[in-house]
């Protein structure tokens, strides 16, 4: 079984790839998954739709952001 702790999210990944990159991913995936701020309504249900395209789901705005994080935080 694959140990989780030093790389996170980027466990699944086992043995392959080394710990530099898996950290890396595991850094990214922290800062994607994370609860950002809608910018029009000010609660924190924005959701990564695709690459660049964030949504919120409490009042359905739809903008741009960068790829990982929106640029409104």
């Amino acid at each position: 079984m694959a140990r989780k702790r030093k790389v996170g999210s980027a466990g699944r990944y086992g043995p392959r790839y080394g710990k530099r990159l898996k950290s890396l991913v595991s850094e990214v995936e922290k800062v994607q998954k994370s609860r950002h701020i809608c910018p029009k309504c000010k609660m924190p249900y924005v959701v990564r739709v695709t690459s660049g395209v964030w949504r919120c789901k409490k009042c359905g705005a739809k903008f741009a952001g960068a790829a990982y994080k929106p640029k409104s935080d």
